[in-house]
C-alpha cells in the first residue's frame, strides 16, 4: 500500500493516559502469545473482523489477512517458520487516541524482534470501558535483517593510499563492472530505481541501474515545461536524504531532476546513463539472468545478474489507440510522453485526446503558449482541486508532526477496508467543497465520476494508474470555453487537416497530442522476456484479492524478477522491503521463488466496507 492511504487523525478529546494503559496491556498480551507461537492467542487479540498486515516480519512476504480464521491459519504457518523473540511498546511515541476514517481508536507503535531481524509495528485498538482492548488493525514489519553478512561498504571507507587509486578511481572501477556482474540489475533510473538501489547499496548488495536517458533525472527534466509535483514536498522524500527544509511546497520538475542527480552521486549508486535494456532469459539451473544492454554508441554488453528489478514505472509503454482516420491526418501526432514545451506550438490548433492529468496540464500549457486547444474526453474523469483541502486530507498523516519514518509506518498500518472507507469519506467531502467547480464542468459537458465506489482520485491511480485530474486551473479554462471540449463519441473521423464530428461539423487541427496513457506492465515483461515469463508473472499493479498491489515489491512467480513503481512516497516506503528480500535471497535466508504456500482464503475486505460506510455518505460520494 502507499503513503496516500490514510487520512489525518482528528483530536478525540480522550484521555491519553487511558490510551497508554490500554496499549501497554494489549502489547503485553501480544508479546506472550507471539513468543509462545500461539496462533489462537494472537487471533483472539483482534476484533472478529480485524486485519493483520505483515511485511516480511513473520511471513517473509507482503500479506494482509482478515478475520480470526485467516489470521489464525496464517500465523500457524508463520510460527512454524519464524520465532518471535520479543515485543515491546515503543515509548518514543506515546499511544494516543486518534480518529481515522470516522472511527476513534487507540493507536500505538511497538517493536518486535524475530529470528529474521528487528521490526516495528502499529496496532489500533477499540477500547471498552474496562480497557479490554481488541485490535481492529495490526501491522508487523521487518526493518533490519539479523543474520545478514557484513555489508561490502562504501568506496569511501578505504584509508588514503599514496601512489594508489583514490576514491574517484575506485568509484569509476565499481561503476564499470568490468570484471564482475552486478547481483542486481535495476532497469529504470527514476525514483523507483534509485530508491531501490540506495537501499540495496546500504545492504551491501552489488547493484547497477541502467536507464536510456542521457542524464540522471531526465525522466522528470524532459517532461513538459510547466510541470510541478501535485502533492507536498514533505510527502515525497527519498530514502536516507530528505529534501532541504527551504524547498517549495510543490517541487518543480527540474529541481527534482537535479536532486536525483545529486542523490545518485551522494548515495554512490552505480548508474549507467544512455543505456537501453534489451531483455534476456533466465537460467533456472544457474539461478541467474542472461541479459543484454546497449549503450548509446551501439556497443552491447551481456550481464548475468541474479536479480532483475523492473523500475520502469506504472507508465511503461506509451499507448497509442487506433483513432478513426488517423492515418489520413497530415499533421503531427505525438504522445504525451514526448511533449515538452508548448511554446513551439504557439498559434497552432492542437487537439488533445485524453482528459487525465497529462491531458489537462498539456492543454493548460498550450493555452498559455498561445495555441488554440480542443480536448477530446474519452471517459468520465475524477476531478479534485489541488490545495490544502485535498492534500490535507489525503496526505494528512504527514502533517501530524511525526518523523517521516513513523508516518510511513502509520500509512502501512491502514488495511484495505479502512483505506477504502477513508477515501470514500474524503471524496464525499471534497465533492461538496468543489461543488461550484463540478457544476461548472457539468454545464460545459464534461463527464465526471467519483472513482470506482466513490473512492476518488487516489484509488483510481492505485487501481488503474490514471483517469483523474488534480485541478491547477485547466478546469476553469474548460468552464469558460478557453479550452474547447468535445466527447470522443462525437468524433466521426480524422481528415488531412481536421477532425470531422458526427454532426457533420469540422474542427481544424494542426497537432494531435495523445494523452492516452500507457500499456500495462505485463506487456513490457512480454516484450523483454517473452510470453512465458509474462504469463507466469501475470498482471502487475492494481489490487489483488488481499488488497495488496499485484506483484509489487515482492517475489513473483518468475524467480529473480522484481517490480517497483509508484509515487515518490511509495518508492521510499517499499524500497526497504524489496531490498531486504533480495539481501535475504543473496544470503540464502530466503528462496527466490514466490511464497505461494501462505494461506489466505477469500478476501473479506470488500465485504466489510459497505457494512461500515453510512449509506448517505456513499450517496454523497456518488
Amino acid at each position: 500500500m502507499s503513503s496516500e492511504y490514510a487520512d489525518a487523525s482528528e483530536p478525540s478529546g480522550a484521555d491519553d493516559a487511558t490510551a497508554s494503559l490500554a496499549a501497554s496491556r494489549w502489547v503485553a498480551r501480544f508479546r506472550t502469545a507471539a513468543i509462545a507461537g500461539d496462533p489462537e492467542g494472537v487471533a483472539d487479540l483482534l476484533d472478529p473482523d480485524g486485519s493483520w498486515r505483515d511485511l516480511l516480519a513473520l511471513t517473509w512476504d507482503l500479506h494482509t489477512y482478515y478475520g480470526h480464521a485467516q489470521v489464525r491459519e496464517a500465523l500457524a504457518v508463520a510460527f512454524g517458520r519464524m520465532n518471535v523473540l520479543d515485543v515491546a511498546l515503543d515509548t518514543r511515541i506515546a499511544p494516543r487516541h486518534v480518529r481515522r476514517g470516522g472511527v476513534t481508536s487507540v493507536e500505538a507503535f511497538f517493536t518486535l524482534q524475530t529470528t529474521a531481524g528487528d521490526g516495528r509495528g502499529v496496532v489500533r485498538l477499540e477500547v471498552t470501558e474496562h480497557l479490554d482492548a481488541r485490535a481492529s488493525t495490526l501491522l508487523t514489519t521487518l526493518q533490519e535483517l539479523r543474520d545478514a553478512t557484513d555489508p561490502i561498504g562504501s568506496t569511501g571507507d578505504h584509508a588514503s593510499r599514496f601512489g594508489g587509486p583514490n576514491w574517484l578511481d575506485r568509484r569509476r572501477a565499481t561503476i564499470e563492472f568490468a570484471e564482475t556482474d552486478p547481483a542486481v540489475l535495476v532497469v529504470g533510473g527514476g525514483q523507483a530505481g534509485i530508491a531501490a538501489a540506495a537501499h540495496l547499496g546500504q545492504l551491501g548488495v552489488p547493484t547497477l541501474v541502467v536507464d536510456r536517458s542521457q542524464r540522471v533525472g531526465d525522466n522528470w527534466r524532459k517532461r513538459y515545461h510547466s510541470l510541478v509535483l501535485h502533492n507536498e514536498v514533505w510527502v515525497n522524500h527519498l530514502p536516507f536524504l530528505p529534501f532541504p527544509d527551504n524547498w517549495p511546497t510543490y517541487v518543480p520538475k527540474d529541481k527534482l531532476a537535479n536532486w536525483f542527480e545529486a542523490y545518485v552521486e551522494s548515495m554512490e549508486i552505480n548508474y549507467w546513463t544512455d543505456t537501453e535494456f534489451l531483455g534476456g532469459t533466465y537460467d533456472a539451473t544457474g539461478g541467474f539472468w542472461v541479459v543484454r544492454v546497449r549503450h548509446g554508441d551501439g556497443v552491447e554488453r551481456e550481464l548475468r545478474p541474479r536479480h532483475v528489478v523492473l523500475a520502469t514505472g506504472v507508465s511503461g509503454i506509451p499507448h497509442a489507440p487506433e483513432l478513426p482516420g488517423i492515418a489520413e491526418f497530415g499533421g503531427t501526432v505525438i504522445h504525451s510522453s514526448g511533449y515538452t514545451d508548448g511554446s513551439r506550438f504557439a498559434g497552432q490548433r492542437v487537439l488533445i485526446v485524453g482528459s487525465g492529468n497529462s491531458g489537462h496540464d498539456i492543454a493548460q500549457d498550450l493555452h498559455a503558449s498561445g495555441a488554440t486547444v480542443t480536448m477530446v474526453q474519452r471517459s468520465p474523469t475524477t476531478v479534485t482541486s489541488v490545495g490544502p483541502n485535498a492534500a490535507g486530507r489525503v496526505y494528512g498523516i504527514y502533517g501530524e508532526g511525526l518523523p517521516t519514518e513513523d508516518c510511513d509506518l502509520l500509512t502501512l498500518s491502514v488495511a484495505y477496508p479502512q483505506m477504502r472507507r477513508s477515501h470514500q469519506l474524503i471524496t464525499a467531502e471534497l465533492l461538496r467543497e468543489d461543488a461550484d467547480l463540478i457544476a461548472g464542468l457539468e454545464r460545459a459537458g464534461f463527464r465526471l465520476d467519483a472513482g470506482e465506489d466513490g473512492t476518488g482520485f487516489q484509488m483510481k491511480y492505485l487501481r488503474r494508474g490514471g483517469g483523474y485530474y488534480l485541478n491547477v486551473g485547466c478546469s476553469e479554462l474548460i468552464i469558460d470555453g478557453s479550452v474547447r471540449l468535445i466527447q470522443y463519441a462525437d468524433v466521426e473521423t480524422f481528415q488531412r487537416t481536421a477532425v470531422q464530428l458526427v454532426d457533420g461539423s469540422e474542427i481544424d487541427v494542426d497537432i494531435v497530442v495523445l494523452a492516452t496513457g500507457y500499456l500495462p506492465q505485463q506487456e513490457l515483461v512480454r516484450r523483454l522476456f517473452g510470453d512465458g515469463v509474462a504469463d507466469r508473472v501475470g498482471p502487475v499493479w492494481g489490487f489483488d484479492d488481499e488488497g495488496e498491489l499485484r506483484n509489487m515489491w515482492k517475489r513473483t512467480a518468475q524467480p529473480g524478477l522484481w517490480f517497483t513503481a509508484g509515487s515518490l512516497a511509495q518508492c521510499r516506503i517499499f524500497s526497504r522491503f524489496l531490498a531486504l528480500q533480495i539481501r535475504a535471497c543473496e544470503d540464502g535466508i530466503l528462496d527466490q521463488s514466490a511464497n505461494s504456500a501462505m494461506p489466505n482464503g477469500k478476501l473479506r475486505a470488500g465485504d466489510l466496507v459497505d457494512a461500515i460506510l453510512p449509506a448517505d455518505v456513499m450517496e454523497a460520494a456518488r
